[in-house]
């Protein structure tokens, strides 16, 4: 290798690092003109560059769920030598995963919370429009704890826990796989329970346009009538813009149907302005049937998604909303 530098400097006429490179390559492969296969492979590697990156800025958000985890491990830990909280162990711990949360609302996507006075003091059904990812369910919870120090427990599918490691995650900060019992159970305990009605359906096959995909399910509406608690809802401005999916490509949908697992493929992670919007809560009445409370919750959420969000949605104008101000009303 150093002969060949050599030859490359000393020649007639001095050749450049790349071009030199390019020269000892060739002499150890064998291989002529292997500096246009180079020139083409660095052509691809600049075309395919954005395509990569959308494809792997949503691993950082699986870094931070396990960065979570392994922060409650380490504190689980601490607190068998040493326990700081008698009456419940992870308080400190639900502290720091919440600030770890806001900052990175904060600083990725300048996260904002809007209606929080309409929350209301006691327990209540948190009803929101499922993104591709629930991330903005996240900021939310963590938002809330950090400002007021209220605990919102929430409902995931069945298949988030059955997740490698994600079990202390989810125990610890009070998520549910949804059976009406426990959901009524969280609620008569004092708790505020978000739940998205659309799931995974919601998250993987609706798109810009924001449509609502919770077909006839009114369980939910069902847990807010026997809890006898108002129902809150929820909708997170651009929350599509941040992570999008592949669910227009029909074999996917069919794959989802037959599985009923979300093998649909995830791109995006783009800072994108995220805004939580909390509506006026939908007080009990004891007169009103399940149908009637589900549709009524429907027609605020699309309300909601009228009011905030410019549809169709757009990536690059939700990337610009970084920085305008807002001068909408809560």
């Amino acid at each position: 290798m150093t002969g060949g530098n050599e030859s490359c400097i000393a020649g007639p006429i001095p050749m450049s690092y790349l071009t030199c490179l390019t020269y000892i390559l060739q002499e150890w492969t064998g291989v002529e003109h292997i500096g246009d296969y180079l020139s083409y492979a660095f052509y691809l590697v600049w075309v395919l560059f954005p395509l990569a990156v959308v494809f792997i800025l949503p691993g950082v958000i699986v870094a931070l769920f396990y960065i979570s985890i392994l922060v409650l491990h380490i504190y689980k830990r601490k607190n068998e030598l040493k326990e700081a909280y008698s009456h419940d162990v992870w308080i400190g711990a639900r502290e720091m995963l919440a600030t770890l949360w806001d900052g990175h609302g904060r600083i990725w996507h300048g996260y904002e919370l809007h209606g929080i006075k309409n929350i209301p003091e006691g327990p209540g059904l948190v009803v929101f429009y499922h993104g591709a990812t629930p991330v903005d369910c996240i900021y939310f919870m963590a938002r809330l704890h950090v400002t007021t120090k209220r605990r919102c427990h929430a409902v995931a599918d069945h298949f988030v826990f059955r997740l490698p490691g994600f079990k202390l995650l989810l125990d610890v900060h009070g998520v549910i796989p949804g059976p009406r019992e426990a959901c009524v159970s969280t609620l008569k305990e004092g708790h505020l329970l978000a739940i998205a009605p659309g799931g995974v359906r919601e998250a993987l096959f609706s798109d810009e346009m924001y449509t609502i995909l919770w077909s006839d399910r009114k369980g939910f509406a069902q847990v807010a009538i026997d809890a006898k608690v108002p129902i809150i809802p929820m909708f997170t401005q651009n929350v599509r813009e941040g992570f999008r999916t592949l669910g227009g490509i029909k074999i996917f949908r069919s794959l989802y149907e037959r599985i009923r697992l979300p093998v649909v493929p995830l791109y995006g992670g783009f800072p994108v302005k995220l805004r939580t919007f909390i509506g006026e809560p939908i007080p009990y009445e004891p007169n009103m049937t399940a149908e009637e409370l589900a549709a009524k919750t429907k027609a605020a959420v699309q309300a909601l998604i009228e009011k905030h969000q410019k549809i169709p949605g757009n990536i690059f104008r939700a990337l610009m909303e970084r920085f305008q101000s807002h001068k909408k009303d809560d």
